[in-house]
This record gives C-alpha cells, structure tokens and sequence, in this order.
C-alpha cells in the first residue's frame, strides 16, 4: 500500500508559476513510475505528466509540454511538478499516482493509489 499527499496548489495568475509536491509513503517508492493527472469542473481526469522510477524519462501531455517540468527526489519520496506560464485553462484538481502496469504512460487506467488532490486556480 502506498499513500500519497499533494501539496502546493494555489491561486496564481495567468502567466505565473507554481510547484507542486507529492509525497508518498512506503520504502518501494524509488521502484514506482508516477504521474500527475489532472481534472477540472465537468471534465474527465486527464494526464498531466510522467516520469520513470530513475528520473531519467519524463512524458508530457501535448497541453502542457514546454512549460511544465515533472521531477523527482527518491531520497525524500517526492515527486515535483513545477508548472510555469501558467494558463487559465491548468485550473484543474490536480492528483499524483502510482503507474502500476507496464502499459503506455498516457492512459489513467495504468495508475493507482491516487491522492486526494491540490487545487490549482489560474486566474486572469
């Protein structure tokens, strides 16, 4: 079992910066890929990003490559999410996950052990 806190959200204006945390519990942490997915009002939960248990590969969606940067420290059991250039349309609950199969990074059917989310709202 492995349990996970997001931390970091806020409101921000358009154009700004934010990071989000997530922290998990549990020693295998360094083994598992992650991902943070996001979803706003009415919307289905969406991927965000990706990254391997090593740090060495990261995948974006097509709506935030560029300007958001998925990380990890294995040593603190955290992973990162530093968004910048913000835009009105990242305001979204966003959550990190566990990738548990060995499918594509992309699909939310391959994650679990969700947080319970941090809101992030983008404002203009």
């Amino acid at each position: 079992q492995v349990q996970l806190v997001e931390s970091g959200g806020g409101l921000v204006q358009a154009g700004g910066s934010l990071r989000l945390s997530c922290a998990a519990s549990g020693r295998t942490f360094s083994t598992y890929d992650m991902g943070w997915f996001r979803q706003a009002p009415g919307k289905e939960r969406e991927f965000v990003a990706a990254i391997d248990w090593s740090g060495g590969s990261t995948y974006y969606g097509d709506s935030v490559k560029g300007r958001f940067t998925m990380s990890r420290d294995n040593a603190k059991n955290t992973v990162y999410l530093q968004m910048n250039s913000l835009k009105i349309e990242d305001t979204a609950v966003y959550y990190c996950a566990v990738k548990l199969w060995s499918g594509t990074y992309y699909t939310i059917n391959e994650y679990g052990y969700w947080g319970q989310g941090t809101q992030v709202t983008v404002s203009s």
